[in-house]
Protein backbone atom coordinates (compact mmCIF):
# COMPACT_ATOMS: atom_id res chain seq x y z
CA UNK A 1 0.00 0.00 0.00
CA UNK A 2 2.83 2.11 0.93
CA UNK A 3 4.56 1.37 -2.54
CA UNK A 4 1.47 2.52 -4.55
CA UNK A 5 1.55 5.95 -2.65
CA UNK A 6 5.31 6.30 -2.93
CA UNK A 7 5.22 6.33 -6.43
CA UNK A 8 2.77 9.24 -6.51
CA UNK A 9 4.32 11.28 -4.09
CA UNK A 10 8.34 10.98 -5.95
CA UNK A 11 6.11 12.75 -8.46
CA UNK A 12 4.29 15.49 -6.57
CA UNK A 13 5.77 15.52 -2.80
CA UNK A 14 8.57 17.63 -1.84
CA UNK A 15 8.62 20.09 1.32
CA UNK A 16 7.96 22.98 -0.87
CA UNK A 17 4.52 21.45 -2.00
CA UNK A 18 1.69 20.74 0.30
CA UNK A 19 -0.68 17.80 -0.18
CA UNK A 20 -4.26 17.12 1.04
CA UNK A 21 -5.92 14.03 1.68
CA UNK A 22 -9.91 13.63 0.98
CA UNK A 23 -11.07 12.14 3.98
CA UNK A 24 -14.69 11.04 4.91
CA UNK A 25 -14.10 8.77 7.93
CA UNK A 26 -13.95 5.83 6.23
CA UNK A 27 -11.82 3.06 6.28
CA UNK A 28 -10.36 3.44 2.93
CA UNK A 29 -9.29 7.56 3.07
CA UNK A 30 -8.49 7.24 6.32
CA UNK A 31 -6.17 4.63 6.07
CA UNK A 32 -4.56 6.64 3.13
CA UNK A 33 -4.06 9.86 5.47
CA UNK A 34 -3.01 7.40 7.81
CA UNK A 35 -0.05 6.22 4.66
CA UNK A 36 0.41 9.47 4.04
CA UNK A 37 1.20 11.29 6.85
CA UNK A 38 3.68 8.74 7.56
CA UNK A 39 5.61 9.73 3.92
CA UNK A 40 5.25 13.29 5.05
CA UNK A 41 7.06 12.58 8.23
CA UNK A 42 9.63 10.48 5.54
CA UNK A 43 9.81 13.67 3.32
CA UNK A 44 9.50 16.61 5.11
CA UNK A 45 6.21 17.71 3.33
CA UNK A 46 2.95 19.13 4.45
CA UNK A 47 -0.12 17.04 4.22
CA UNK A 48 -3.71 18.84 5.74
CA UNK A 49 -6.73 16.26 5.40
CA UNK A 50 -9.44 17.83 3.67
CA UNK A 51 -13.21 16.14 4.69
CA UNK A 52 -16.47 17.48 3.26
CA UNK A 53 -19.74 17.75 5.53
CA UNK A 54 -22.68 17.07 3.13
CA UNK A 55 -24.75 17.42 5.78
CA UNK A 56 -27.44 14.54 3.82
CA UNK A 57 -27.23 12.38 6.99
CA UNK A 58 -27.58 13.31 10.77
CA UNK A 59 -24.53 11.32 11.22
CA UNK A 60 -22.49 13.78 9.50
CA UNK A 61 -21.11 16.14 12.16
CA UNK A 62 -19.90 13.16 14.30
CA UNK A 63 -18.04 12.00 11.04
CA UNK A 64 -16.58 15.23 11.19
CA UNK A 65 -15.47 15.39 14.75
CA UNK A 66 -14.23 11.61 14.10
CA UNK A 67 -12.19 13.04 10.57
CA UNK A 68 -10.80 15.69 13.84
CA UNK A 69 -9.87 12.97 15.83
CA UNK A 70 -7.86 11.20 13.21
CA UNK A 71 -6.18 14.21 12.13
CA UNK A 72 -4.93 14.37 15.96
CA UNK A 73 -3.72 10.69 16.03
CA UNK A 74 -1.56 11.50 12.83
CA UNK A 75 -0.48 15.21 14.04
CA UNK A 76 -2.29 16.45 10.60
CA UNK A 77 -4.46 19.10 10.42
CA UNK A 78 -8.13 18.69 9.34
CA UNK A 79 -9.96 21.77 6.88
CA UNK A 80 -13.98 21.11 6.67
CA UNK A 81 -16.18 22.04 4.04
CA UNK A 82 -19.47 22.03 4.36
CA UNK A 83 -21.06 21.17 1.07
CA UNK A 84 -24.28 22.13 -0.88
CA UNK A 85 -26.07 19.51 -2.39
CA UNK A 86 -28.52 20.37 -5.20
CA UNK A 87 -30.78 17.72 -5.67
CA UNK A 88 -32.99 19.38 -8.29
CA UNK A 89 -29.99 19.29 -11.26
CA UNK A 90 -32.43 16.45 -12.53
CA UNK A 91 -28.43 14.36 -11.99
CA UNK A 92 -29.81 12.12 -9.23
CA UNK A 93 -28.44 12.44 -5.75
CA UNK A 94 -25.28 10.51 -6.00
CA UNK A 95 -24.27 12.61 -8.76
CA UNK A 96 -25.36 15.83 -7.09
CA UNK A 97 -23.14 14.96 -3.93
CA UNK A 98 -20.39 14.18 -5.90
CA UNK A 99 -20.55 17.13 -7.91
CA UNK A 100 -20.89 19.31 -4.56
CA UNK A 101 -18.06 17.29 -3.28
CA UNK A 102 -15.62 18.41 -5.70
CA UNK A 103 -16.44 22.19 -5.64
CA UNK A 104 -15.80 21.88 -1.46
CA UNK A 105 -12.39 20.05 -2.25
CA UNK A 106 -11.49 23.21 -4.81
CA UNK A 107 -12.50 25.60 -2.56
CA UNK A 108 -10.57 24.05 0.52
CA UNK A 109 -7.84 23.41 -2.09
CA UNK A 110 -7.74 26.97 -2.93
CA UNK A 111 -8.06 28.41 0.67
CA UNK A 112 -5.08 26.34 1.96
CA UNK A 113 -3.04 26.18 -1.36
CA UNK A 114 -2.98 23.35 -2.15
CA UNK A 115 -2.73 21.44 -5.98
CA UNK A 116 -2.58 18.21 -5.34
CA UNK A 117 -5.09 16.10 -3.69
CA UNK A 118 -5.09 11.96 -2.81
CA UNK A 119 -8.67 10.07 -2.69
CA UNK A 120 -8.77 6.77 -1.64
CA UNK A 121 -10.70 5.31 -4.14
CA UNK A 122 -9.57 1.29 -4.79
CA UNK A 123 -9.25 -1.73 -6.86
CA UNK A 124 -12.97 -2.48 -5.87
CA UNK A 125 -14.11 1.07 -6.86
CA UNK A 126 -12.72 0.88 -9.99
CA UNK A 127 -14.21 -2.40 -11.02
CA UNK A 128 -17.95 -1.33 -9.96
CA UNK A 129 -17.23 2.05 -12.08
CA UNK A 130 -16.62 -0.45 -15.03
CA UNK A 131 -19.45 -2.47 -14.88
CA UNK A 132 -21.77 0.73 -13.91
CA UNK A 133 -20.24 2.03 -17.17
CA UNK A 134 -20.80 -1.14 -19.22
CA UNK A 135 -24.50 -1.42 -17.84
CA UNK A 136 -24.79 2.18 -19.07
CA UNK A 137 -23.15 1.96 -22.39
CA UNK A 138 -20.10 3.74 -22.08
CA UNK A 139 -18.09 4.03 -24.91
CA UNK A 140 -14.05 2.90 -24.96
CA UNK A 141 -12.86 6.30 -22.90
CA UNK A 142 -16.10 5.66 -20.37
CA UNK A 143 -14.63 2.23 -19.56
CA UNK A 144 -11.46 3.59 -19.10
CA UNK A 145 -12.99 4.18 -15.29
CA UNK A 146 -11.33 6.33 -13.02
CA UNK A 147 -7.99 7.61 -14.13
CA UNK A 148 -5.02 7.57 -11.19
CA UNK A 149 -4.53 11.64 -12.05
CA UNK A 150 -7.13 13.97 -13.53
CA UNK A 151 -7.14 17.67 -13.51
CA UNK A 152 -10.25 19.52 -11.90
CA UNK A 153 -10.98 22.95 -10.87
CA UNK A 154 -7.27 23.74 -11.34
CA UNK A 155 -6.80 20.98 -8.86
CA UNK A 156 -4.52 17.16 -9.53
CA UNK A 157 -6.66 14.73 -8.01
CA UNK A 158 -4.29 11.38 -7.75
CA UNK A 159 -6.03 7.89 -7.29
CA UNK A 160 -2.96 5.71 -5.65
CA UNK A 161 -4.84 3.01 -4.63
CA UNK A 162 -6.68 2.08 -7.91
CA UNK A 163 -4.78 -1.30 -8.03
CA UNK A 164 -5.09 -1.84 -4.08
CA UNK A 165 -8.18 -4.57 -3.01
CA UNK A 166 -10.30 -3.24 -0.64
CA UNK A 167 -9.61 -6.61 1.98
CA UNK A 168 -5.99 -5.30 1.99
CA UNK A 169 -7.05 -1.89 3.42
CA UNK A 170 -9.58 -3.12 5.73
CA UNK A 171 -6.86 -5.40 7.44
CA UNK A 172 -4.91 -2.30 7.80
CA UNK A 173 -7.39 -0.09 9.11
CA UNK A 174 -7.85 -3.07 11.94
CA UNK A 175 -4.84 -3.09 13.11
CA UNK A 176 -4.48 0.80 12.83
CA UNK A 177 -8.15 0.41 15.34
CA UNK A 178 -6.09 -2.31 17.60
CA UNK A 179 -2.98 0.28 18.06
CA UNK A 180 -5.04 3.90 18.26
CA UNK A 181 -8.39 2.70 19.54
CA UNK A 182 -10.06 4.85 16.22
CA UNK A 183 -12.22 2.84 14.03
CA UNK A 184 -13.30 4.16 10.76
CA UNK A 185 -16.83 4.92 10.30
CA UNK A 186 -19.81 3.25 8.22
CA UNK A 187 -21.78 5.07 5.57
CA UNK A 188 -25.48 3.37 5.80
CA UNK A 189 -25.84 4.83 1.85
CA UNK A 190 -22.98 2.69 0.98
CA UNK A 191 -24.66 -0.80 1.92
CA UNK A 192 -28.14 0.86 0.37
CA UNK A 193 -29.22 -0.66 -2.70
CA UNK A 194 -31.45 1.94 -3.34
CA UNK A 195 -28.17 3.80 -4.34
CA UNK A 196 -27.12 2.36 -7.99
CA UNK A 197 -23.39 2.07 -6.48
CA UNK A 198 -24.20 0.53 -3.61
CA UNK A 199 -27.07 -1.68 -5.40
CA UNK A 200 -23.78 -2.99 -7.73
CA UNK A 201 -21.71 -3.68 -4.40
CA UNK A 202 -24.69 -5.47 -2.67
CA UNK A 203 -26.76 -7.22 -4.84
CA UNK A 204 -24.24 -7.74 -7.79
CA UNK A 205 -20.65 -8.47 -6.14
CA UNK A 206 -21.67 -11.24 -4.15
CA UNK A 207 -22.96 -13.10 -7.16
CA UNK A 208 -19.43 -12.09 -9.10
CA UNK A 209 -17.72 -13.21 -5.91
CA UNK A 210 -19.24 -16.99 -5.42
CA UNK A 211 -19.02 -17.11 -9.35
CA UNK A 212 -15.84 -15.32 -10.78
CA UNK A 213 -13.70 -14.77 -7.79
CA UNK A 214 -10.91 -11.68 -8.43
CA UNK A 215 -13.20 -10.61 -11.18
CA UNK A 216 -12.78 -7.13 -9.75
CA UNK A 217 -8.72 -7.41 -10.54
CA UNK A 218 -9.66 -8.45 -13.92
CA UNK A 219 -12.10 -5.29 -14.75
CA UNK A 220 -9.24 -3.05 -13.50
CA UNK A 221 -6.63 -4.41 -15.65
CA UNK A 222 -9.72 -3.61 -18.22
CA UNK A 223 -9.71 -0.24 -17.35
CA UNK A 224 -6.07 0.15 -18.01
CA UNK A 225 -6.16 -1.06 -21.50
CA UNK A 226 -9.40 1.25 -22.53
CA UNK A 227 -7.25 3.74 -20.62
CA UNK A 228 -4.21 3.17 -23.65
CA UNK A 229 -6.90 1.83 -26.25
CA UNK A 230 -8.54 6.10 -25.77
CA UNK A 231 -5.09 7.86 -25.84
CA UNK A 232 -4.42 5.94 -28.98
CA UNK A 233 -8.08 8.03 -30.15
CA UNK A 234 -7.32 10.75 -28.50
CA UNK A 235 -4.43 11.56 -30.96
CA UNK A 236 -6.10 10.21 -33.50
CA UNK A 237 -8.89 12.53 -33.10
CA UNK A 238 -6.33 15.47 -32.34
CA UNK A 239 -4.73 14.91 -35.55
CA UNK A 240 -8.03 14.96 -37.06
CA UNK A 241 -9.50 18.17 -35.48
CA UNK A 242 -5.55 19.49 -37.06
CA UNK A 243 -6.63 18.50 -40.57
CA UNK A 244 -10.49 20.16 -40.00
CA UNK A 245 -9.70 24.34 -40.52
CA UNK A 246 -9.81 25.19 -36.79
CA UNK A 247 -11.09 28.30 -35.95
CA UNK A 248 -8.42 29.88 -33.76
CA UNK A 249 -10.81 30.17 -30.60
CA UNK A 250 -11.54 26.31 -31.62
CA UNK A 251 -15.02 26.45 -31.77
CA UNK A 252 -15.45 25.89 -35.67
CA UNK A 253 -14.34 23.80 -38.21
CA UNK A 254 -14.85 22.90 -41.98
CA UNK A 255 -17.87 21.03 -42.38
CA UNK A 256 -16.38 19.99 -45.88
CA UNK A 257 -13.14 19.05 -44.94
CA UNK A 258 -15.06 17.06 -41.84
CA UNK A 259 -16.90 14.85 -44.65
CA UNK A 260 -13.82 14.02 -45.83
CA UNK A 261 -13.18 11.88 -43.18
CA UNK A 262 -14.61 8.02 -42.91
CA UNK A 263 -17.68 7.92 -40.74
CA UNK A 264 -15.88 6.48 -37.68
CA UNK A 265 -13.31 9.27 -37.04
CA UNK A 266 -15.99 11.55 -37.80
CA UNK A 267 -17.99 10.57 -34.71
CA UNK A 268 -14.51 10.44 -32.90
CA UNK A 269 -13.13 13.91 -33.95
CA UNK A 270 -16.89 15.52 -33.30
CA UNK A 271 -16.91 13.99 -29.93
CA UNK A 272 -12.91 15.52 -29.22
CA UNK A 273 -14.04 18.17 -30.41
CA UNK A 274 -17.10 18.92 -27.95
CA UNK A 275 -14.94 17.58 -24.94
CA UNK A 276 -12.30 20.62 -26.06
CA UNK A 277 -15.28 23.15 -25.80
CA UNK A 278 -17.10 21.78 -22.16
CA UNK A 279 -19.74 20.63 -23.76
CA UNK A 280 -21.56 17.57 -22.47
CA UNK A 281 -20.85 13.98 -24.26
CA UNK A 282 -24.14 13.18 -26.12
CA UNK A 283 -25.70 10.34 -25.57
CA UNK A 284 -25.54 7.81 -28.24
CA UNK A 285 -29.03 8.81 -29.70
CA UNK A 286 -28.51 12.00 -29.60
CA UNK A 287 -24.91 11.63 -31.36
CA UNK A 288 -26.12 9.77 -34.15
CA UNK A 289 -29.08 12.47 -34.54
CA UNK A 290 -26.28 14.96 -34.89
CA UNK A 291 -24.12 12.88 -37.57
CA UNK A 292 -27.11 12.70 -39.37
CA UNK A 293 -27.86 16.25 -39.54
CA UNK A 294 -24.39 17.29 -40.34
CA UNK A 295 -24.37 14.75 -43.21
CA UNK A 296 -27.43 15.66 -44.69
CA UNK A 297 -26.55 18.97 -44.59
CA UNK A 298 -23.55 18.49 -46.37
CA UNK A 299 -25.73 16.37 -49.16
CA UNK A 300 -27.90 19.64 -49.60
CA UNK A 301 -25.42 22.03 -49.88
CA UNK A 302 -23.67 24.63 -47.74
CA UNK A 303 -26.29 27.69 -47.87
CA UNK A 304 -28.29 25.15 -45.68
CA UNK A 305 -28.15 26.55 -41.74
CA UNK A 306 -28.72 24.02 -38.86
CA UNK A 307 -29.08 24.87 -35.15
CA UNK A 308 -29.07 21.71 -32.25
CA UNK A 309 -29.21 22.60 -28.69
CA UNK A 310 -26.93 20.41 -26.74
CA UNK A 311 -27.23 20.81 -23.40
CA UNK A 312 -25.54 24.21 -22.44
CA UNK A 313 -24.29 24.70 -25.82
CA UNK A 314 -26.07 25.33 -29.09
CA UNK A 315 -24.28 23.85 -31.92
CA UNK A 316 -24.93 25.31 -35.82
CA UNK A 317 -24.05 25.08 -39.47
CA UNK A 318 -23.30 28.24 -41.40
CA UNK A 319 -21.64 28.66 -44.96
CA UNK A 320 -19.76 25.42 -44.58
CA UNK A 321 -18.59 25.96 -40.76
CA UNK A 322 -19.68 23.92 -37.55
CA UNK A 323 -19.62 26.06 -35.02
CA UNK A 324 -20.13 25.64 -30.91
CA UNK A 325 -21.66 28.54 -29.10
CA UNK A 326 -22.78 28.61 -25.28
CA UNK A 327 -26.66 28.52 -24.93
CA UNK A 328 -28.42 31.70 -24.30
CA UNK A 329 -31.26 31.49 -21.21
CA UNK A 330 -33.30 33.70 -23.16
Amino acid sequence: MTAALRKVWQGVANPAVRLAVATSGGADSAMLAAHAAALARESGTEIILFHVHHGLQTAADGWADHVQALGRILGVPVATAHAQVDATTGLGIEAAARDARYASLAELAHQHDVQHILLAHHQNDQAETVLLRLLRGTGPDGMAAMAPAMQRDGITYHRPWLNQSRASILQSALAFAEQHDWHAVQDPTNADPRYTRAAVRELLSPVLDARWPGWQARLASHARHAAETTAILEEVAQNDLATLDLSPDGKSFSLAQWRSLPPARQSLVLRHWLRLNGARMPTEARMADLLRQLRQLHSLGHDRQMQVAHAQHVIHCHRGRVRIEPRSEA
